[in-house]
């Protein structure tokens, strides 16, 4: 850590003490103010970041302007700090008072003095690694939330934990899950509306009943909770909206024995004004909807947004996206609240741009549809009727089309956007990764099948990967969108996917972090780039900036990691999750980067090709989800195996069956697989490094 000469104990100590005064001392934290009018305030001049998207609308736009297009080129670092993790970082750091509060993976909390990057203190939740296995998409976490003097965060074992904002110390913790069965996770960040922390969990891969629960701030306690599925038809539906819902599935696919998903693990946005909670909705469990429900209907509320009484829970309205959702096309991204002219009209909207490829417009006083248009290319729908109902393609869903575009990641998965109410455009992570999915008839609920993707360990999405490649290509952009004329304004090619959140200000500026390790200023208005900076490796969350002792600084959070960047990267250089801080002449040293030490092409491990098909399909449900393809891809937060030293893949046996990884999240293999069908795994490895060598190396 850097930017200070001041020992770091001494700042500590001396942090401690000030911040844990009372309202008469003469240094009192901020964050025992925050509360819904303090939230309210600061959107007026955002000096502070008090909740992960700035303010209620989560716009990600700050009002600050010391830091301009004009200067952008003047900012260095001020400081860095190592949050001391290996796998994704995914949280906007929230600043309040001169203090950040970030989270790391496996859902350690860090607060930072934000003048100087010294650690005030850290909180490790301590989860089991055993739990790993229960997260799709890696051990991230996407941020705390902040609320009269606390600190909330959501464990990834499911845990929702209160943390004193000055010491660290647990007020108190709820198990989230209590009474549920399922391999259920959190790595959303809470929100607090109302005097109620609010969180969602996730799991749908895995066969779970998505539901949303308020608890007390201050107590923890229960307030309401509402599920987004309806359950088994034989027990009492908990609500008129779910009775109505079970309407829309087809009860002979048994839907309920998969928990029907729904998961609402990320966006979530209030409208203090109209006392309404806007929450997106997941995907379907399992993703085949012909599986899912034979008979066809809408299976509400996948893919769509929800509004909720804040107070009681209370449903309020909807709008489907994504109609009988097959894709994996979640709703859960991130959305944002404005109030635009539209038809000469001032309108009150939700702005929305889920995994299915289209910008949605919303009115959210009622859910009504205004517009919607696809912000990159897609082929399962050709559009949306004046209705809001998508017009879709039947080769898509019928699986003659099996590269449907987007896929699973989604056009834009959960990095989040921003909106600029100057230029009146959103700052959009877009992208495409190519997977070919078709139905799989025989799926069975928690029963692992040849090919079928990551149903080894426990996935059900009741698909299986066809002999057939994808055709399309990957592709990561940021997009400039009017969400008014619905359309593209500007655009940056990026050289990979999976790129990370925006940040808008009134300086005429985004910012953005790539997935080739570089943090990066635009110009909001054309898209020309005007400053960066490297960070060692791929970013995936989103920044923000505040002002300390009326100094504006911006800060990101680095590490790489998620469901794409467990198996593949953009950059050749590996860095610990690391917060970077900026300002207008900041001269300190960048961390030392480190390489990536890929190894030579796997060689020499013996194997039957005999045995490589089956090695192919096992491969496809063990292994693929978290290492890739064998020799092709480079590895990510996770190595590709086809690049380990060959002792590895000989050995395989003692790293799967109860190895020394499984205390870092790798499931353990024991009684999953059998001595032969690793044999046949390590044929597909060695196998496929063999296929893939330049024949002057053989």
């Amino acid at each position: 850590m850097l930017g200070t000469a001041i020992p770091a104990l001494f700042i500590s100590l001396w942090a401690l003490s000030a911040w844990a005064q009372d309202d008469a001392g003469a240094r009192t934290t901020t964050v025992k103010r925050v509360d819904e009018a303090f939230i309210r305030a600061n959107e007026q001049k955002t000096p502070d970041w008090p909740t992960t998207g700035v303010d209620y609308a989560e716009t990600r736009y700050s009002r600050l302007d010391q830091i301009h297009a004009g200067n952008v080129q003047q900012l260095g670092l001020v400081w860095s700090y190592n949050l001391a993790s290996t796998r994704g970082v995914e949280a906007t750091p929230v600043v309040v008072d001169g203090v950040m509060y970030q989270t790391a993976s496996w859902s350690v909390v860090h607060a930072i003095d934000a003048r100087t990057g010294q650690k005030i203190w850290s909180y490790d939740p301590k989860v089991d690694p055993a739990r790993g296995k229960n997260g799709c998409c890696d051990v991230v976490n996407r941020g705390v939330a902040l609320w009269k003097g606390k600190v909330y965060v959501g464990a990834f074992d499911g845990r929702l934990i209160a943390l004193d904002a000055a010491t660290g110390k647990v007020a108190w913790e709820k198990n989230t899950l209590e009474g549920h069965r399922g391999a259920y996770t959190i790595t959303g960040a809470p929100r607090v509306f109302k005097g109620k922390v609010i969180i969602g969990n996730g799991g749908s891969e895995y066969g779970v009943r998505g539901f949303i629960t308020a608890y007390d701030a201050e107590t923890g306690e229960q307030r309401w909770r509402w599920y987004s599925v309806p359950g088994d038809p034989a027990l009492p539906y908990e609500t008129p909206e779910l009775k109505a819902a079970a309407k829309t599935w087809d009860p002979s696919g048994q839907y309920w024995k998969a928990g029907g998903g729904g998961t609402m693990w990320d966006s979530m946005v209030f409208d203090p004004e109209l006392n309404t909670l806007y929450v997106g909705v997941g995907n379907g469990s399992p993703w085949s909807a012909k599986v899912r429900s034979p008979k066809g209907g809408d299976n509400l509320y996948l893919g769509s947004i929800v509004a909720l009484d804040p107070d009681t829970g209370q449903y309020k309205w909807h709008y489907q996206e994504t109609p009988s959702d097959n894709w994996d096309y979640t709703s859960t991204q991130p959305m944002i609240l404005a109030d635009i002219q539209l038809g000469g009209k001032p309108r009150k909207v939700i702005l929305h741009a889920p995994k299915n490829g289209f910008f949605f417009v919303v009115d959210r006083t009622n859910g009504r549809f205004i517009s919607a248009r696809n912000f990159v290319p897609v082929t399962w729908a050709k559009g949306y009727d004046k209705k809001g109902r998508p017009i879709g393609i039947a080769a898509a869903r019928d699986g003659r089309d099996p590269d449907a575009v987007p896929g699973p990641n989604g056009a834009h998965n959960w990095h989040p956007m921003s909106y600029n109410p100057k230029t009146g455009l959103v700052y959009l992570p877009a992208q495409h990764i190519p997977a070919a999915l078709v139905d799989d008839p025989g799926w069975q609920f928690n029963q692992p099948r040849p090919m079928a993707l990551g149903s080894g360990t426990g996935w059900n999405t009741a698909k299986i990967v066809p002999a057939e490649p994808p055709k399309s290509q990957p592709m990561g952009r940021l997009l400039a969108w009017d969400p008014v004329q619905q359309k593209e304004v500007w655009r940056v090619e990026h050289i990979s996917p999976w790129n990370g959140g925006t940040l808008t200000t009134a300086g005429q500026l985004v910012f953005q972090g790539t997935a080739d390790g570089r943090f990066v200023a635009y110009d909001a208005g054309s898209g020309k780039k005007l400053w960066e900076s490297p960070v060692g490796t791929g970013v995936l969350a989103a920044p923000s900036t505040y002002l300390v002792d009326g100094q504006q600084y911006v800060s990101v959070a680095v590490g790489w990691g998620g469901v794409y960047g467990l198996a593949d990267r953009a950059t050749d250089q590996q860095m610990p999750g690391t917060v970077y801080t900026f300002a207008l002449g900041g001269a300190a040293k960048l961390p030392d980067f480190v390489a990536y030490r890929t190894g030579k092409l796997l060689q020499g491990v013996k194997y039957d090709p005999a045995k490589v098909p089956e090695g192919t399909a096992l491969y496809v449900a063990n292994c693929y989800v978290c290492h890739g393809l064998p020799g092709v891809q480079k590895g990510g937060a996770l190595p590709n195996l086809a690049y380990l030293d060959a002792a590895y893949i000989e050995h395989l046996p003692s790293f799967i069956f109860n190895g020394p990884a499984t205390s870092r999240g790798m499931p353990d293999f024991t009684g999953r697989l059998t001595s032969d069908q690793v044999e046949a795994i390590k044929a597909f490895i060695q196998g496929t490094a063999d296929a893939i060598r330049p024949q002057s190396a053989q």
